[in-house]
């Protein structure tokens, strides 16, 4: 690409940002539709009503971080169309108070529904600080712009010091370890997703070929679907949660938890004890006899509600004694 192409972006603006690009909500309709899956998998494992934990699978977890970096890049090239014809003051301060808001509401919802694991720099919250750190770059050659995105997701790996694990200094991401939060989007590396968004803007806004892409027109139900879901972005975000976790709750009265979800940080104790003098097959087997005792008395209730007494432990004792008596030599 040459230099002159770069120029060339702001006439080739004024006829492609005078509507929404379909091709970009379908995009952002993707992301939210992969957001829904992903949590919806979340709850499930949250409320036990799967034996899985998914926050223990890496594929789960580049799954989330994909989502989310696949936001980000959007809001940095939508920031790019936002401003192509001149910086709209007004229109940025409007997007910034609605992301923002939706963003202090997120904080203060999570702070009483998981006190202990609230969200205070979530997706949204490095959106709004991101959309504000990314407007001196809307000017910028994309190749300047890509260099200092690759420093923001380079910085955790060269950057970080335990001088910056105080709180107020979390949002940044440059600490030596990660605070205790159910989302946690810190500016380095993720700023670097918003400025390649921001670079990709700038190309795609100085080529001839981006007419065609601006000009892409939904055709299909599916594709509206995804329009649609694009441009409520944020209210779906806000509210979609809400609306999972009330269903599967109401799930979760009619079938219970699911048995082995249910019993799992009894079995990881158990196990733990038990490797210490026999192989892992047989520990699994015995604890898994363990439980089966255990919910036959009333015991179990206690071991999930960890209210168990010193007499209670020596039942508990006796109960893996007995099943250790009844299963077969290793």
């Amino acid at each position: 690409m040459k230099h002159s192409d770069v120029k060339a972006g702001p006439l080739l603006s004024q006829t492609i940002t005078v509507q929404r690009w379909d091709a970009i909500d379908v995009a952002r309709g993707l992301a939210i539709l992969a957001m829904i899956v992903y949590h919806f998998s979340w709850d499930l494992s949250f409320l036990q009503l799967i034996d899985t934990n998914i926050l223990q699978i890496p594929a789960w977890r580049w799954f989330a971080r994909g989502i989310a970096g696949s936001f980000l890049m959007l809001s940095g090239f939508g920031l790019v169309l936002a401003h192509a014809k001149g910086f709209n003051s007004w229109g940025f301060l409007k997007r910034l108070m609605k992301v923002g808001g939706a963003a202090l509401a997120v904080t203060l919802a999570t702070y009483f529904a998981f006190p202990e694991s609230y969200i205070f720099f979530g997706i949204l919250h490095c959106i709004a600080v991101s959309g504000v750190l990314a407007l001196p770059f809307l000017r910028l050659h994309p190749i300047l712009i890509l260099a200092c995105a690759a420093l923001c997701l380079g910085a955790p790996y060269i950057l970080t010091d335990p001088a910056l694990n105080a709180p107020w200094l979390d949002w940044l991401g440059l600490g030596s370890t990660n605070p205790v939060t159910n989302d946690y989007v810190p500016i380095f590396p993720w700023l670097g997703l918003v400025l390649t968004g921001v670079a990709a803007g700038r190309i795609l806004l100085a080529s001839q070929k981006t007419m065609s892409l601006a000009g892409w027109r939904s055709r299909d139900p599916f594709s509206r679907l995804l329009i649609w879901a694009g441009r409520k972005s944020l209210p779906i975000y806000l509210t979609h949660q809400i609306i999972l976790l009330s269903i599967l709750y109401g799930v979760l009265q009619i079938v219970g938890p699911n048995r082995m979800a249910e019993a799992q940080p009894f079995m990881i104790q158990c196990e733990a004890s038990c490797l210490q003098n026999a192989q892992p097959q047989t520990c699994r087997n015995l604890c898994s006899c363990t439980v089966e005792t255990l919910r036959q008395s009333d015991l179990w209730q206690k071991v999930l509600d960890n209210t168990t007494t010193a007499q209670d432990q020596t039942r508990i004792s006796r109960a893996a004694q007995q099943c250790l008596r009844q299963s077969p030599p290793s």
